[in-house]
């Protein structure tokens, strides 16, 4: 019996002795993937990281890394409440390809204005070397939505 009772409680202790060894990894490994979000701008971080359009007002000169994809919202806005998630998860998905960036048209008011931003969501496509693209608007459904952006980021940004 007591043989018995051993052996139960030694299968038990590697039982769950492994789960748990074998949770921590999945943990650890979870833990390091990197996780990528949209970067609010400010003006000055725009002037700083996209573009100089008050020194350079002529002229379309980016100084970014990678392509960009700019999403112009609003709190309010319930078209831009839908494209929230979905631009977090493009920007995770392209990350170290394209980066993502976010500018609040009620607060950066003057940015909406220089790129003529009239309704909302609207979006600024930054190819490395080509002109911008400005989209706005959503599909209608999430859906179709994500699948029109990677469309547009095929196109534009990577070809």
């Amino acid at each position: 019996m007591k043989k018995l009772i051993s052996i139960s409680i030694g299968i038990t202790f590697l039982v769950f002795g492994c789960n748990s060894q074998t949770n921590n990894k999945e943990t650890i490994v979870e833990e390091s993937k990197e996780i990528v979000k949209p970067i609010l701008l400010t003006k000055q971080m725009f002037l700083d990281e996209i573009m100089d359009y008050e020194s350079n007002p002529n002229e379309w000169i980016y100084k970014g890394e990678l392509p960009g994809l700019v999403d112009f919202y609003a709190d309010w806005c319930a078209p831009c409440r839908i494209t929230s998630p979905i631009i977090e998860d493009l920007a995770q998905e392209y990350a170290g390809k394209i980066r993502v960036y976010k500018i609040d048209i009620q607060k950066e008011q003057e940015l909406a204005a220089v790129f003529g931003v009239r309704s909302i969501p609207t979006f600024l496509f930054i190819p490395m070397d080509d002109t911008p693209v400005m989209s706005s608007g959503i599909a209608q459904t999430p859906e179709q939505t994500k699948e029109m952006f990677r469309r547009q980021i095929d196109e534009i940004l990577l070809q």
